[in-house]
């Protein structure tokens, strides 16, 4: 068998751990170290009995790793992420790949350049259900997409909020939630091309938006349209719906409908709707459950992110591909702010 990947994680946040135990748990992949100048990131270290280091460079001093997960605030993607590529490492970088389009920009060119395989944790795309929902869609079972439709409706508490970063501009749920979203409708349904959007504070007063709502025109003619907030108590959300993590109370629900002109598919239950003849309103409905494996998706990423730094795959969900998605969140927020329609930047 092939040794192991050596993978470090810069970032010994939330999202970073999660990374961590998926890599201690995979036997394809090994936790070469843990980067974090904090101290509670030297006490994660300690904790699980990995290598520490303050700096990416004093790792790299010590001994290189074979690749490298970027689990910082979204602010230092850039930062660390052309670190990695200018050490030649296979790069895996949390979403959002940037906090802004030429910063991701520079992200992409710099792996282009270096000839670095650069990974968006996107990592929805690498759940069962969601590869079961785009195979549906790609058998042509519901023919021609006409219509989506996709709730991002949760409840943060208000002691999330006692952190200050999370009340200012770029901290809401357009940028930390609902890129998930538009990334998987991306996905399923392809390119988004143009948008129009509102945006409101008045749950909370914050600077940073509460709720957001937008009209998303796809290049193949299909609409979309998708609310997403992070005041309301609801159930329709991908958290609690797809049940993935178990920290989130499973709802049963669904969060999104895929209308096509032969079928409609609900996700993440995968209800697949069409008639049992003549389509049309009148004739009888028929309903099947597609079923799907459940597998923790970021484990499925990091045995991909494996093959990957291995020369084995090539990135399910690329720079590039991490960059499009942002584009799409960019050009909400624009619209938000103006009051008008914005094409999605190519």
């Amino acid at each position: 068998m092939a040794a192991p990947v050596s993978i470090a994680v810069i970032g010994a946040g939330a999202i970073g751990r999660r990374h961590a135990a998926h890599i201690r748990a995979e036997p394809a992949a090994r936790l070469h170290a843990v980067v974090d100048p904090a101290e509670a990131g030297r006490a994660f270290a300690d904790e699980i009995g990995a290598a520490w280091f303050a700096s990416f460079q004093a790792m790299l001093a010590a001994g290189r790793p074979d690749a490298v997960i970027v689990a910082t605030p979204n602010r230092l993607h850039v930062e660390h992420g052309l670190a990695a590529i200018a050490a030649g490492l296979p790069t895996l970088v949390e979403k959002p790949i940037a906090d802004d389009l030429a910063g991701a920009a520079r992200l992409v060119a710099a792996a282009d350049a270096a000839g670095v395989a650069l990974l968006v944790g996107h990592h929805r795309r690498h759940n069962p259900l969601v590869e079961r929902a785009r195979a549906t869609i790609e058998s042509g079972r519901l023919g021609a997409i006409v219509a989506v439709q996709a709730f991002v409706w949760l409840m943060k508490p208000d002691d999330y909020f006692d952190v200050a970063w999370r009340r200012e501009p770029g901290a809401g749920p357009v940028l930390l939630n609902l890129i998930h979203d538009v990334d998987l409708l991306r996905h399923l349904c392809g390119d988004i091309v143009e948008v129009m959007a509102f945006a409101s504070n008045a749950a909370r007063g914050h600077a940073v938006e509460d709720t957001a709502v937008a009209i998303l025109r796809f290049s193949s003619g299909a609409l979309g349209a998708v609310n997403v907030s992070d005041a309301v108590v609801a159930p329709w959300n991908w958290e609690q719906t797809a049940a993935e993590n178990p920290a989130y109370p499973a709802s049963g629900e669904i969060c999104c409908l895929i209308a096509g002109a032969k079928g409609s598919l609900s996700i993440p239950r995968l209800d697949l709707w069409s008639n049992e003849g003549t389509r049309g309103w009148f004739e009888p409905l028929r309903v099947e459950r597609i079923v799907a494996a459940a597998e923790d998706p970021l484990a499925r990423q990091i045995r991909h992110f494996c093959a990957v730094a291995r020369g084995e795959a090539a990135p399910l969900v690329s720079g590039r591909e991490g960059m499009k998605t942002l584009a799409v969140i960019e050009a909400i927020r624009g619209a938000a702010a103006s009051g008008r329609s914005v094409k999605v930047a190519t």
